[in-house]
């Protein structure tokens, strides 16, 4: 995260001795990125975070391919995808190249029994349904509908849910995710013309500190495979820390939409970027004002990237029978544009109420056996007349 944050009790200088009011140490932790050179934040810990106690096993949760090399768009039912108890089980993964995993989830109980981390991957998970707290090591953060939670590789959490019914749609990025250099100056302060600004974001608050010893499960995801690590020590015992590497949220309603006279280009929706994709949202907003103006977007080749929108709410008005929790994948090397009739029907509307996520891959995207099995079979025939 590209601002200053703290939370807790710090020294006045980084790598200094540090005691707790019983003249105890504290452990100082760097949690940092791209080896010394990217954002870090340091934390101060009850015990020392490095206390492994057992490995109980390991397993796979590599994505089964069904295609490796598609040139089909696709249209998957998210909704289809089953509810399942256990979070980590619920998600699946549905696209994936070697940039990034995007997939979705609908755990229907929160995950307070063990810790997870994700070693791998920054995660960006979306609330399409659902509402709760992200319970992290640097503190906590409150989501409910509409929000982006961006969780840095690394991070331990644990989620709670207070409703029965949650959908989220996400990405595991291998590269770490940013707002857009060209909102930001040279500093990284978010410009006048960016669509949000830093106010808007959810930062972590409500530092939890447990000093316990015993056996802490914590499910750790790397290289494709989870293991089971029993740590000595509360994994929550920051007692305090300050930095810029650090879960946040944001909420799509808090998008500002830029607006023109004809249609503007999908990069004016953009929210995230990384070095391998771009996410960005789709929110209402008024259509474009030129007398003669076509607000439904123009036919366009994917040359460079691949497509993926998740349809949240609202009418999408370049697409047919398009519901929530649809996923479209429109892959490179062949053009796509409005659905029949999507054209000609936009001429003249004012306003569009729709809601939606956009990730654009800079390579090819696989289709997992789990996509296979939601795809609604024909949709990549649907620009036929």
């Amino acid at each position: 995260m590209p601002i200053y944050h703290h939370l807790g009790h710090i020294p006045q200088k980084r790598h200094t001795v540090f005691k707790s009011p019983k003249g105890n140490f504290y452990y100082e932790q760097l949690f940092g990125t791209e080896g010394f050179n990217g954002h870090s934040t340091l934390s101060y810990h009850v015990h020392r975070p490095t206390q492994v106690k057992e490995i109980l096993k390991s397993y796979s949760v590599q994505p089964k391919i069904a295609i490796d090399k598609n040139i089909k768009s696709l249209l998957l039912k998210g909704f289809d995808i089953k509810p399942t108890a256990d979070f980590l089980e619920s998600r699946k993964t549905v696209l994936l190249n070697g940039d990034c995993h995007i997939g979705l989830a609908a755990p229907t109980e929160s995950l307070t029994t063990y810790f997870y981390k994700n070693a791998d991957a920054d995660e960006m998970i979306f609330i399409h349904k659902g509402k709760g707290k992200l319970r992290t090591f640097l503190g906590n953060i409150n989501f409910e509908y509409g929000d982006y939670l961006i969780i840095p590789r690394g991070m331990i959490y644990q989620i709670e849910f207070e409703t029965s019914e949650n959908r989220l749609f996400y990405v595991e990025s291998f590269a770490p995710f940013y707002t857009p250099k060209r909102y930001k100056s040279s500093s990284g302060q978010l410009l006048e013309h960016s669509p949000f600004c830093e106010r808007d974001f959810k930062l972590p608050t409500e530092l939890e500190t447990y000093d316990q010893k015993g056996d802490f499960i914590i499910k750790i995801k790397k290289e494709g495979m989870i293991h089971e690590v029993v740590y000595a020590t509360h994994p929550f015992d920051v007692v305090g820390w300050d930095g810029y590497n650090f879960p946040y949220g944001f909420s799509i309603h808090n998008f500002e939409p830029i607006t023109g006279r004809v249609h503007q280009p999908p990069p004016v929706h953009q929210t995230f970027e990384t070095s391998t994709f771009v996410v960005c949202s789709f929110v209402p907003r008024l259509y474009d004002y030129h007398p003669q103006s076509i607000p439904a977007p123009y036919n366009h080749s994917n040359i460079d990237s691949d497509e993926v929108l998740y349809y949240v709410d609202g009418d999408f008005m370049s697409r047919n029978n398009i519901e929530q929790g649809h996923i479209t994948l429109h892959p490179k090397g062949i053009p796509h544009g409005p659905a029949p009739g999507a054209m000609e029907r936009s001429i003249g509307q004012t306003v569009t109420q729709e809601l939606a996520v956009m990730v654009d891959t800079f390579r090819p995207l696989m289709v997992t056996e789990d996509a296979m099995g939601i795809d609604d079979g024909k949709y990549y025939k649907s620009w036929t007349e």
